[in-house]
C-alpha cells in the first residue's frame, strides 16, 4: 500500500530543466535526469485513493497508483510492467502529454498534485536503459492481414496491438519517416526522435511492415487496399490547417506553423531544405498567431533559430492566474499556463484579432500585422463569451515572419471520398463504438475521427480500433467457416 503520510511529508517536485538562456543553443531535450531521492519522494505522495480519480483523467486509464507505489518501493521493473500494460508508448506521453491525470489527482483539490508525468517518464526511461522494452512477437500467426494508413500514435498503437495478436500488419506512411506529427510536428527539444527509431525497430521485430513514401489516396487508390487486405484502418490525423483569410494573406513571409516546424525537424534529422522554400527566423521579427501548443513550439524553434523578436497573439481573454471556478476538480482547470518555450522569451498579447497583413509593394513580403483589441463581455445564457472589437484600438506590429498556428480543420477529403465514408457534423470520419466507419471493414482512429487532440487520446483510439478490428476479423472468419461447412438440414 502507499505511504499513508507521504503527501503530508513531501511537496511536489517537478522536472529539472536546463536554464532557458542556455538551452536555446541546442535542439536536444532540455529536461535533466531526476535524482532517485526526488523520485522516491514524489511516488510517496500518491495516496492510493479508494477511488483513483487520476484514472478518470487519463484516457488510457493508466494504473497510476500501482506503479507509483512500485516506484516508491524501488521495484522499477514491475512498475514498467504495469505502465506497459495500458500504454504502448509511455516514453512519448511522459514527454509531451499535458497530464490531465494530474488535474484529476485528489491532492490537486487543495494542494499540488503528484508529479505523475515525471514518474511515468522516469519509469519509461529506466526501461530503455535496462533493456526492458523488447519485441513481443505473437506465438500464433493469423492468416488475416490489415493495412494501416498513417503512422502517428493511433496508427502505431493499433499496429502493435494487432501484430501482437498475430495479425499481419502493413503500415503505409506518406512521409519518408514514420511517426506522423511526433516525427515532424513536435520539436526535437521536446521529443528526441531516436525514441521513434527504437519503437520502429521493436515493431518490425514483432512483424509489422512499414512502407514509407506511399501516399494512399493520392499515389495509390484507397479502394485497392480492400482487395489486398482483410481490413483497413485510417489513422491519418487531422493535417488540414485552419487558415486566416484576411487581407494580405498572399504576402510572402506568412506560413502555416506546421510547414515551419516540419522544416526545422527535417534539418535536425540531417535533411537539406532548398533555399527558396526555406523558412527561418534568424534575425527576424516573428509574430505567432495562436496560443496553443503548436504556437508554443513555434516560439521555441524561433528562439533557437535566433529570432530578433517574438510576439504571440491570443484571441481569447487573458486566462486567470488561478483556476477558473467554471472548471472545478477533477476537470483540467482553465488558468494561465506558461510553456517552456514561452519561458525562453516572447511577448504574449491577449484579446486581439488579426485584421490584415501589410506588405512591401516592391518585394511582396509582409512587413506588419494590423490588429484590433477585443472586449470579452460576461457569459451569455449558454455560458459563452463573445469578443467584440473595441473601436479605435487598432494597432500595427512590425513583422518579417508570420506563423499561423490557429488549429486544424480535419482529415484530408480524398480518403473519405474514395472509401465513400460518412462524415460527422464537424467533418471528421464517423465511426461506431468499435472504430468502424460506415463502410464494413474500414476503421478509423485518432484525430481523423476525433478532431485535433492529444497523443494519449490517439493511443486510446488505436487500442479501441485494434480490438474492433479483431472482433471484425473473428466475425468474418466465423462467417466463412459457416459457409464452408453448412449445418445439415
Amino acid at each position: 500500500m502507499a505511504d499513508p503520510s507521504g503527501f503530508l511529508k513531501y511537496g511536489r517536485e517537478g522536472e529539472l530543466k536546463r536554464d532557458p538562456r542556455e538551452r536555446v543553443d541546442s535542439y536536444d531535450e532540455f529536461v535533466l535526469p531526476t535524482p532517485p531521492d526526488r523520485m522516491h519522494r514524489q511516488a510517496s505522495r500518491c495516496m492510493d485513493c479508494g477511488v483513483p480519480f487520476c484514472h478518470t483523467g487519463c484516457p488510457i486509464h493508466n494504473l497510476i497508483p500501482e506503479w507509483n507505489d512500485l516506484v516508491r518501493r524501488e521495484r522499477w521493473d514491475e512498475a514498467f510492467e504495469r505502465l506497459d500494460a495500458t500504454n504502448n508508448f509511455p516514453e512519448i506521453t511522459g514527454r509531451v502529454c499535458p497530464a490531465p491525470c494530474e488535474s484529476a489527482c485528489v491532492l490537486s483539490i487543495d494542494r499540488q498534485p503528484v508529479a505523475i508525468k515525471l514518474i511515468e517518464r522516469n519509469i519509461a526511461d529506466r526501461a530503455i536503459e535496462e533493456g526492458w522494452i523488447r519485441p513481443r512477437p505473437s506465438r500464433q500467426r493469423r492468416e488475416e492481414s490489415v493495412a494501416i494508413i498513417g503512422s502517428g500514435p493511433a496508427g502505431l498503437t493499433a499496429a502493435q496491438q494487432l501484430a501482437r495478436a498475430g495479425v499481419q500488419v502493413t503500415v503505409f506512411e506518406r512521409d519518408d519517416r514514420i511517426g506522423g506529427l511526433m516525427m515532424y510536428g513536435i520539436p526535437d527539444f521536446k521529443l528526441d526522435k531516436r525514441l521513434l527509431t527504437m519503437r520502429r525497430e521493436q515493431m518490425e521485430a514483432e512483424g509489422v511492415v512499414f512502407r514509407t513514401g506511399v501516399d494512399i489516396g493520392e499515389g495509390v487508390n484507397a479502394n485497392d487496399l480492400l482487395g489486398e487486405f482483410d481490413a483497413v484502418l485510417i489513422a491519418v490525423g487531422a493535417p488540414r490547417p485552419r487558415d486566416l483569410p484576411v487581407p494580405g494573406r498572399h504576402l510572402l513571409g506568412i506560413h502555416q506553423a506546421m510547414d515551419y516546424l516540419t522544416q526545422q525537424n527535417r534539418r535536425v534529422q540531417g535533411d537539406w531544405i532548398e533555399e527558396p522554400r526555406s523558412i527561418e527566423a534568424a534575425d527576424q521579427r516573428v509574430i505567432v498567431i495562436g496560443d496553443g501548443d503548436t504556437g508554443s513550439d513555434c516560439i521555441g524553434t524561433a528562439n533557437r533559430q535566433g529570432a530578433r523578436q517574438i510576439v504571440q497573439f491570443g484571441r481569447k481573454a487573458t486566462p486567470p492566474s488561478t483556476p477558473d471556478p467554471t472548471t472545478p476538480w477533477p476537470e483540467v482547470p482553465f488558468r494561465l499556463e506558461t510553456s517552456e518555450s514561452q519561458e525562453e522569451g516572447c511577448e504574449r498579447v491577449w484579446s486581439v484579432r488579426t485584421k490584415r497583413f501589410l506588405g512591401d509593394a516592391e518585394s511582396g513580403r509582409v512587413i506588419a500585422v494590423e490588429t484590433v483589441d477585443l472586449d470579452w463581455g460576461p457569459p451569455d445564457a449558454n455560458g459563452r463569451r463573445v469578443g467584440r472589437e473595441v473601436p479605435g484600438s487598432e494597432r500595427r506590429w512590425d513583422a518579417d515572419l508570420v506563423l499561423l498556428a490557429v488549429g486544424f480543420v480535419g482529415p484530408a477529403d480524398t480518403l473519405m471520398k474514395q472509401f465513400g465514408l460518412q462524415a460527422t457534423d464537424v467533418g471528421t470520419i464517423q465511426v461506431d463504438a468499435d472504430g468502424q466507419t460506415s463502410r464494413p471493414g474500414v476503421f478509423a482512429a485518432g484525430d481523423c475521427m476525433r478532431g485535433a487532440s492529444l497523443v494519449v487520446w490517439a493511443i486510446r483510439d488505436g487500442r479501441v480500433a485494434a480490438d474492433g478490428i479483431l472482433r471484425y476479423l473473428d466475425g468474418q472468419r466465423a462467417g466463412r467457416e459457416r459457409h464452408a461447412h453448412p449445418r445439415p438440414a
